[in-house]
């Protein structure tokens, strides 16, 4: 079963339409130091300064943004569409065979036997029902390959995301749909760019 993640990538990155028929490395990042604030309590005289506790780091990434701007990400809808192409060519093809039967059929059903029409009738059922089989097993296999290499993305994107928030001191790195709020005492930065030039560089490595 596709994680929610993967279901969130395929949403986000490949928008693909039906076919149409018919009847590893991670660049490592030095470590920026978290923003801390001093502020002087007077309480006494002679008492030292209290130091609050540093901001909460909480990054987010734009998915649908490094489906469409990562190299990987570009480099995946090509695959995907190419593959689409293909089998709609295919589905043309065979689309094309069964409407130049019925034309042929539709010409002499009138001078052809009882025995003929059901031959011609039959024949033309069978070609009908290989077109939708073959529609339908493209679709299937176009589908798991998206889900397959989706899903390769995603662990990419994961793994370029801890690297830069170990480095980083960030407590977490979500996805942008997952804030829904955030407290004036958490500081959330958008690494999107970050883990692009990560995934880039990563890949260009291998």
């Amino acid at each position: 079963m596709p994680t929610i993640f993967t279901r969130i990538l395929i949403a986000c990155f490949f928008a693909l339409p039906s076919f149409v028929f018919a009847a590893d490395t991670v660049p490592e990042v030095k470590p920026s130091t978290p923003p801390q604030t001093t502020v002087s309590i007077p309480t006494g005289q002679g008492q030292k300064p209290v130091e609050t506790a540093p901001a909460v780091r909480v990054g987010f990434v734009d998915i649908a943004r490094i489906g469409t701007e990562s190299e990987r990400g570009k480099a995946l809808k090509t695959l995907l569409t190419t593959r689409k192409d293909k089998f709609q060519e295919q589905i043309n093809g065979k689309k094309k065979q069964v409407e130049k039967l019925k034309s042929s059929v539709e010409a002499k059903i009138a001078t052809m036997t009882p025995k003929q029409r059901e031959a011609k009738s039959k024949e033309f059922q069978k070609k009908v029902e290989d077109l939708q089989k073959f529609a339908q097993t493209a679709e299937e296999e176009l589908m798991s390959l998206q889900e397959k290499e989706s899903k390769a993305l995603f662990e990419a994107i994961g793994q370029a995301a801890m690297v830069h928030g170990k480095a980083n001191g960030f407590a977490a790195i979500v996805i942008k749909k997952e804030l829904l709020y955030v407290g004036s005492s958490v500081d959330t930065p958008d690494v999107t760019d970050a883990i692009i030039t990560a995934l880039n560089q990563g890949d260009r490595k291998k």
